[in-house]
Parts: structure tokens; sequence; C-alpha cells
């Protein structure tokens, strides 16, 4: 069986190669189909559940206690409080996190001492935290601002950098893929996005930003450059010689990924870098699929209709006919 570095020596070559550029109308569907249910399935659950330092509340931390039960804190809150739905979770192995709407200064100290009580800790094991609505729409604000900073910047330094702006809308498709389903998965599982998970977001967008760059790099590379193939065949071989090394980056990128998912939540109980690190894993995955088969596939797309290239191309196609039929032996 040949090595991986014989494989991916094959792809660059050319010596093997997948049609990923020309079955682009497949990877489409699968990438709409994705977008659809993650924007779909969190839209009828009733929207994204955002954390309080985006809608206001109060928190409570437990610390070091020896029975985890969840259902402890929600009576207690409820018996205090009844028109209040509190939202609990457990932090690591030995710590429970109850979060409620915007609570009097009276309700916030009748709850941490009967959270006290029903955990069998002292109160200073009960720490509480009160955010604000308006500090809490602040932050909401300033995070999508952030965002949209971001998209602007990036869009400009792709058209800028690679002078076209078809590299620069492909890009940016790609990225906006990432962002809705990364968000959806956090919509559809029902997890809790915070500020953490919003640094995330942000962060596997210039990590998918970067690993396009490169593909686009060895696209201009191989469209600039003459040759017998045409450019949907030159985009195909940019992104088939760049396949294993986009693969490679990804999982090497995972692993810590993993591992700090896995220490931040079951190990550590630390919130912040579970959300860190969950929007990290999924962003990489969707991340890698997109630079692969949505921004190279998109870019052919849009600019294999026109004239120069067409024409280009007519020609290859005209010259490839005749070594065919020069190298096919006549009929006696």
């Amino acid at each position: 069986m040949a090595s991986f570095s014989q494989f991916g020596n094959d792809l660059y070559t050319g010596k093997r190669s997948y049609d990923i550029v020309g079955r682009r109308r497949l990877w489409y569907v699968i990438a709409l189909a994705a977008i659809v249910i993650s924007l779909a399935v969190p839209w009828l659950r009733g929207g994204y559940q955002l954390g309080i330092e985006f809608t206001g509340g109060s928190e409570f931390t437990i610390s070091d206690v020896k029975n985890t039960d969840q259902n402890l804190a929600t009576n207690t809150v409820e018996k205090i409080v009844p028109d209040e739905i509190p939202r609990v979770s457990q932090l690591g192995q030995h710590g429970i996190r109850v979060q409620t709407g915007q609570l009097t200064d009276a309700q916030t100290t009748k709850v941490q001492g009967a959270l006290a009580d029903a955990y069998n800790v002292n109160d200073s094991e009960v720490a509480s935290t009160f955010i604000g609505a308006t500090w809490g729409a602040d932050v909401l604000a300033q995070a999508v601002r952030g965002l949209v900073i971001f998209l602007a910047l990036a869009a400009v330094f792709m058209a800028l950098y690679f002078r076209t702006w078809k590299m620069s809308l492909s890009a940016m498709a790609a990225l906006l893929h990432d962002l809705l389903i990364t968000a959806g998965v956090y919509g559809i599982v029902g997890l809790e996005v915070t500020p953490a998970a919003v640094i995330g977001f942000l962060t596997i967008l210039g990590y998918s930003l970067y690993d396009t760059v490169v593909v686009f790099d060895k696209v201009r590379e191989n469209t600039a450059q003459e040759s017998h193939r045409t450019f949907v065949q030159s985009v195909n071989l940019a992104v088939n010689q760049t396949l294993v090394r986009s693969i490679n980056t990804s999982v090497v990128a995972l692993l810590p990924v993993a591992a700090i998912l896995f220490i931040g939540s079951y190990v550590l109980g630390a919130g912040t870098l579970r959300d860190i690190s969950l929007a990290l894993f999924i962003g990489i995955i969707v991340g890698t699929y997109s630079t692969i088969f949505i921004a190279s596939p998109m870019y052919a797309h849009l600019r294999e209709n026109e004239p120069k290239i067409k024409q280009a191309d007519s020609k290859k196609q005209a010259a490839a006919a005749k070594r065919a039929a020069v190298e096919t032996p006549a009929e006696v």
C-alpha cells in the first residue's frame, strides 16, 4: 500500500486527482443543507441561548460540593423566585453554576443562602455575580460590530492581495459558511453563547481565512502559468496539491484543541476554556471543509465564463483534441 507521503506526492504531480471542482454542485447542496439546518433548528427552538454577559442577570457559583444534583439548585431558586427558570450546569467534578434573570438584592441574598443550605456548604462557597442588562447589550453590540469589521477588513485584504474581487467573494462565502454552521451547532445543541464563544468564532474565521489564502496562492500560481490544462482543471489541481496540507494542518490543530476541550470541560470545569475550545473544534472541521469544497470551486465557478478564460480554454481543448487524434492510430 502506498504511503501517505506518496499519496500526497501523487496529488501534487497530478498522477492522482479528485474532481473536487467539477463536482461543486454537490458541495453547494451539502453546504446549503447544513446552513438551512443551522438556521432553522435554533429558530424553531426559540433562538440562541445567550449568556448573561449578553442578556444581563445573576449568576451563582457553588464550589466544593459533594452532591452535584442540579435539581437541588433548580428547586431552591424556584421556591424563592417562582417565576424564574434557572439555568443550572455542572462545573468540573465539584462545582455547580446557576444563572437566572435579574434579581433584587434581597432575592440574591436569599438565593445565595438557600443554595448554601441545599448543598450543605458554607455561605462563602457560594459566589454571586450580577450583570446589568445595559452592560450586556453593549457587549453584544460590540461583539457584532467586531465581527462585521473583521469580515469587512478580510474582504478588502483578499481583494487587494489577489487583485480580484472574485477571490475575495469566494473567501467571504466560505467564512460565512463557517460562522453560520459553527453558531448553528451551538443553537441546535442548546449550548450557551458567551463572549468566550464569540472569541472562538473570530479565531476560527482567522484560521479558515489563512487556510483559504494558502490554497488561493496555489490557485493563482497554477492559473497564471502556461499549461495544457483548462482554468477549471488548474484550479482543481491546486486544490489537490494542497489537500494533504489542509488535512494535516487541521489534524495537528484539532489535537491540542480537543485536549483543551476535555480538560476544560471535564477536569477543571472551566467554562471559558470549554466555550473557546468547543468553538475552535467545530470551526476547524467546518473551515477545512469550506476551504476545500466551497472557496476554490466557487472561485472557478465565478471565473470560468469570462470571455478571456473561455477563449483560452477553447484553444487548449482544441489542441488536446488534435493531440489525441494524432496519437490515436488510424484504422486500417
